[in-house]
């Protein structure tokens, strides 16, 4: 026999199982930067427990006994959506946390066996964990490691939250916390600051996890939820933002809800979860009605009960049209213009299907209501009046109150937009497009009061406890805290935005999709560019005269409104060549207009022959044409 031939190995010797403390430990099921979640075996019970660990022990006693009462503290909660701890221990100064296996599988594992869910059940999904969230959260916990082999499913595909406090980077002990409120004790400002940017954190930790199910991918590249957020603002400079393609097309709507709960600004971003979860809910209800949800409803309601009511004194500007039959369309257009619903009113009537397939072929929508005088005749606006709901309609007197506010808005919107229109636009033209740039608004105030109200809510800017806000040695914050911007209140509230209801009822009128492109504002965060044509011109117009009236109801003061109307000028000083003083001005002739009742601005001798865009037939003409 060959002696350079080694001998055969050794048998391997059987393993020792590994294990903590009595635990016989089975199997790795996930693992991060802060927990890691085993498979084990407690022989006590001889049952199969989910053991959650921290990675990085506590690092003297103190903190591991405010790991335990943020542990403990967690683990007495009842909640449908909170998995209840069997026990919370401590083995060699190491904390532990024991669920029972019972409850279900973890999300990896049945992810792993099941395709993903449709993104209808994916929302619902998110909303049960930010149930449960939210629920720990109002009690003073939170979870501070949101990964997504934290979240137990059971057969019936409910989803639960489990090991809250599990990290050891505790924010609070809230049963100190509770015990100083109940007893009017201050309760300490660092542990509130802490215990809310804990919140926050798992709030965008459940944005994420809806990054990675719509993506199809780990967001960053990065499958530890946590380094995830360590890359993200305030901590880091990465933007996290839905791709464009995606293994399913991602609706509109729920893009810009999981954009929203991952924004690169943090005041930017869904801070509570049951304002995540409201978003979500609106959107699942939208998206699994075949009827279309809010839209088909408002659309139902155009039918059942008109588009607008008439403003109070219709019998009064009906009388006058009446003594004004012999005279100009535009000066009769400027006193139904001063009625928005009887306005709205000729505007669909003419814009209708039936209407429009008896004008002359290349004609296209009606946006002037010289033009819809001409079409129907003194009579059809008798008609057209006559078929309005009485002022407020079914408005409580508060709904009233505020529809009466939002219309008075919308008008100094149009006035600001002929004070800073270019030389040569009809008046009526641009006053219009501002207004209809309004449309959604005026139509949810009306025809969703009580929803209109909460989306105020939620865009109102909150006062913010110094107490809370400022720690040694930190920078101070701001004395409130923004409100959230129209387009997520309205998500969160509806789940659609409120220019979808614009696009709707335009859509229903026959404006068209040029037209519909015009009466979308410009979006605040982008910079606008040199015009292409007159339609691009007028729509930049009426978005800086509607972002001026913006800015007047949320400036908190001058200094505030000047730097506004500074910021306006910037972005638009070129195209409309206008600067902050031309923009104040314009606010102040604007404001008296609106007081005198003048519907529209003087004609000058400048304005006697009119430029209307050149978009294919939208208006009364294609060329410049000379005003009747």
């Amino acid at each position: 026999m060959p002696t350079d031939v080694a001998p055969p190995p050794p048998a391997a010797r059987p393993s020792a199982p590994r294990s903590f403390a009595r635990f016989e430990l089975r199997e790795l099921l996930g693992r991060s930067l802060r927990t890691m979640l085993w498979l084990a075996r407690d022989p006590v019970t001889e049952a199969d427990v989910l053991l959650m660990l921290p990675r990085i022990a506590p690092a003297d006693a103190a903190a591991l006994v405010r790991w335990q009462a943020q542990a403990q503290h967690g683990a007495r909660l009842n909640h449908p959506h909170l998995v209840a701890a069997l026990e919370v221990g401590v083995h060699d100064h190491w904390p532990y946390i024991v669920c029972d296996r019972a409850v279900g599988l973890t999300l990896d594992e049945f992810l792993a066996e099941h395709p993903l869910p449709s993104h209808n059940e994916m929302a619902g999904w998110l909303g049960q964990v930010l149930d449960g969230l939210a629920f720990a959260h109002e009690a003073g916990v939170s979870h501070d490691d949101l990964q997504s082999y934290s979240l137990l499913i059971d057969e019936r595909r409910h989803l639960r939250v489990m090991a809250l406090g599990a990290s050891c980077t505790p924010v609070a002990t809230p049963d100190a916390s509770a015990l100083d409120a109940a007893r009017g004790m201050p309760v300490d400002p660092a542990q509130l600051r802490a215990q809310r940017s804990a919140a926050e954190r798992d709030v965008l930790s459940v944005g994420i996890l809806a990054h990675q199910w719509l993506a199809g991918a780990p967001a960053l590249d990065e499958a530890d939820i946590g380094k995830v957020i360590d890359r993200l603002a305030p901590h880091g400079r990465e933007i996290l933002r839905l791709p464009w393609t995606t293994p399913t097309p991602i609706s509109e709507a729920l893009r810009a809800i999981c954009n929203r709960a991952t924004h690169n600004q943090p005041r930017q971003r869904y801070l509570g979860a049951r304002t995540l979860m409201r978003a979500l809910e609106g959107w699942r209800e939208a998206d699994a009605k075949d009827d279309g949800g809010p839209i088909a409803i408002l659309l139902e309601r155009l039918n059942s009960v008109g588009c607008f009511p008439a403003m109070p004194g219709i019998a009064i500007t009906v009388s006058r049209l009446a003594r004004m039959e012999q005279q100009r369309t535009d000066e009769m257009a400027e006193q139904i213009l001063l009625d928005l619903g009887l306005s709205f009113e000729l505007l669909r009537r003419v814009n209708t299907a039936q209407v429009q397939g008896t004008q002359a072929l290349g004609n296209g929508p009606v946006l002037t209501i010289r033009r819809a005088i001409t079409m129907v005749g003194l009579d059809g606006v008798r008609s057209a009046a006559g078929g309005l709901r009485g002022w407020p309609g079914p408005l409580s007197e508060e709904n009233a109150a505020a529809l009466r506010a939002l219309v008075q808005r919308v008008r100094l919107a149009g006035h600001v937009a002929q004070m800073l229109r270019p030389a040569g636009y009809d008046p009526e033209v641009i006053f219009l497009l501002a207004v209809l740039q309004n449309l959604g608004r005026l139509m949810l105030a009306y025809h969703f009061p009580e929803d209109a109200e909460q989306i105020r809510q939620l865009m109102r800017s909150l006062p913010v406890n110094r107490d809370e806000t400022v720690a040694a040695g930190a920078v101070p914050a701001p004395a409130e805290r923004a409100g959230m911007p129209e387009q997520a209140a309205a998500f969160a509230v509806l789940g659609v935005d409120v220019e979808a209801m614009t696009n709707a009822v335009a859509h229903r009128w026959g404006l068209g999709h040029d037209v519909m492109t015009m009466l979308r504002r410009l979006p605040p965060t982008l910079p606008v560019h040199k015009p292409d044509g007159d339609d691009d011109l007028l729509r930049a117009t009426a978005s800086a005269a509607n972002e001026v009236v913006d800015a007047l109801s949320l400036a908190a003061g001058p200094a505030q409104l000047n730097s506004a109307f500074d910021a306006i000028a910037k972005r638009y000083g070129r195209v409309l060549n206008l600067n902050a003083r031309d923009i104040a001005a314009a606010v102040r002739d604007a404001r008296q207009a609106l007081e005198s009742g003048a519907p529209l601005v003087s004609r000058t001798a400048q304005d006697a022959v009119t430029i209307e865009p050149t978009i294919p037939g939208p208006f009364e003409a294609v060329s410049p044409s000379v005003n009747h």
